[in-house]
This record gives structure tokens, C-alpha cells and sequence, in this order.
């Protein structure tokens, strides 16, 4: 049964590995093929990564890729955990069961249909909220040419589109829970709220730490549609709208060096690597039991 996922792993997952080699290569199509590619195109070493290290927008493109994955695992532990919490406690099945879908839904959403969703509310001339501004007054505000504005907007789309499915795998952690735990906490007089601190996230512990664990590995990597596709590639937002994914691409598409783009993407993967191993050595020291391995 599981030689197919194995097999699928091998052939998706560990040979392409190989072509990581591209990163420190001058990266030339040969008529031959990708292989003859890989072998005649010419060493160049570390020269590739100077793509990223060695441009003006190294340091604000690094800091806003972690800086906004920091606020992403922030806030989606904490409103999933708190959204998965309230589901549990409804009585009424069927308003669950529509609360959950409507959270739902903006997952499946892709994110340039998302995009055009936020500029109905953004655009200069036809947006709903300049609309409402200049009814009441106000001047209409140029959203896509004001970087301070983005950082609250790209973190509440963010967790807005994200938050019915990271809520999932907590609400059925909590209806899991055994309940003679809850009715022994009743017996002794517990409220309702000490229920939750004492039996319920507790036993979410573990799963909210694995979890935390495994976005950390991926804090070098953002969500590509969601920073190309809703700032719409404005330029006068890149300062703190551009991340590492968007400015790979921006540079490939541009440029159409392939080396410098695997370079970066390579260097991702390292970086998230040694993050996760040193985040899981921490939780391991904390407690052995919520720690990935």
C-alpha cells in the first residue's frame, strides 16, 4: 500500500533534488535536453547567491518574508485555536456545521480572485470604502500607492482566507477529548473558562506545537499569491509588500537567469531546514512529547 506514495516521493521529491546543482551553475539550454543542460553549462560557484546577498533589497525583502510569517503563526494559532474553541461549544449542530462552511469557503478561493475582491473594496474611483470616505467627507485615499496601509491589509487577508481550514484539524483535536474529563471538572465546580484553560488547551498542547513547529520551517517561504496577486505587483508598495518568493520571480521574469532563481529558492529550503531543526530541539528540551521527532 505504500509503494506508490514511495514511489511518487522518489520521482517527485528526491531526484529533482539533484538539480539543485543549477544553483551554482551559469544555467544554459542545451538542445539535448535538461540533462545535457545540467552537465555543459559552466560552474560558477556562489556567484549565483549574490542575486540575493549582494542587492539593495536583500535586507527589506528578508524582513518582511519573516517578519510577516511571524504575524502569520501568530495569529493563525491563536483565532484558529479560539475559533476551533467556540465551534466545540455550540449546541447547535447545524449552525456548526454553516459556520464551518462560510469559514471554509475563502480557502478555496484562489487568490486572484481574491485580488479583484480586495480591489472592489480599494480601488481609487470605484472602491466601496473611498465610496463611503468621500460620502462622509473624507478624501478618497490612493490604496495601492500607500505602503503603510498594506501590513494590516496583507495580514487580515492572510488569516481571513486561512482561518476555517487551519481550524479544522484543532476542532476535531477538541472533539476528541474524552468527556469524563469535563464532567469530573463539573463536579468540582470548574467554569467554564477553567475548563478550557485547564482540560482543553492542554490537550491541544501538543498538536498547536507540532504545527508551530512546522511553519517555522517554512518561515523563509510566503504565499505567493497572496503578495503578487492582492498589492497587484505595485511598485510603489514593494517596501513592504515584496518578499523573497515575488522577488524571485520579478528577478526570473526579468532576467530569465534560472540560476539565480534556484539559488534563492535553495537558500530558502536551508534556512527553513536549520530553523526547524533548532525550533524542534527547543520543544524537545520544553516537553519531549509535542516535540516533531
Amino acid at each position: 500500500m505504500a509503494l506508490p506514495g514511495a514511489i511518487w516521493m522518489i520521482f517527485f521529491f528526491y531526484i529533482p533534488v539533484l538539480a539543485n546543482v543549477v544553483a551554482f551553475k551559469q544555467f544554459r539550454l542545451d538542445p539535448n535536453g535538461f540533462l545535457a543542460s545540467l552537465v555543459n553549462s559552466p560552474w560558477v560557484g556562489f556567484d549565483n547567491f549574490k542575486f540575493l546577498f549582494q542587492s539593495g533589497a536583500a535586507f527589506t525583502i528578508t524582513r518582511n518574508t519573516v517578519l510577516y510569517n511571524v504575524g502569520f503563526i501568530v495569529l493563525n494559532l491563536i483565532i484558529a485555536v479560539t475559533f476551533a474553541i467556540i465551534m466545540s461549544e455550540l449546541r447547535n449542530k447545524r449552525l456548526v456545521k454553516l459556520y464551518q462552511t462560510m469559514s471554509l469557503l475563502p480557502y478555496f478561493l484562489s487568490w486572484v480572485v481574491i485580488s479583484y475582491f480586495v480591489y472592489a473594496f480599494l480601488s481609487q474611483d470605484k472602491g466601496i470604502i473611498n465610496h463611503w470616505i468621500t460620502g462622509h467627507g473624507g478624501t478618497a485615499i490612493q490604496w495601492y500607492s500607500e505602503p503603510k496601509y498594506w501590513p494590516f491589509i496583507i495580514l487580515f487577508i492572510g488569516v481571513w482566507k486561512g482561518i476555517g481550514y487551519n481550524s479544522i484539524i484543532y476542532f476535531a483535536t477538541v472533539m476528541g477529548i474524552d468527556p469524563t474529563y469535563y464532567e469530573a471538572a463539573m463536579v468540582d465546580g470548574a467554569t467554564k473558562w477553567q475548563q478550557i484553560k485547564n482540560i482543553t488547551i492542554p490537550q491541544m498542547a501538543p498538536l498547536m506545537t507540532i504545527l508551530t513547529i512546522l511553519a517555522v520551517g517554512n518561515i523563509f517561504r510566503a504565499d505567493f499569491g497572496l503578495f503578487y496577486n492582492v498589492p497587484q505587483n505595485s511598485g510603489a508598495l514593494y517596501n513592504v509588500t515584496q518578499v523573497l518568493d515575488t522577488y524571485i520571480y520579478n528577478g526570473l521574469a526579468s532576467s530569465g537567469d534560472l540560476g539565480m532563481s534556484t539559488a534563492a529558492g535553495l537558500y530558502q529550503s536551508i534556512v527553513g531546514f536549520i530553523l526547524l531543526m533548532i525550533t524542534n530541539f527547543i520543544a524537545r528540551r520544553v516537553d519531549e512529547q509535542s516535540a516533531l521527532f
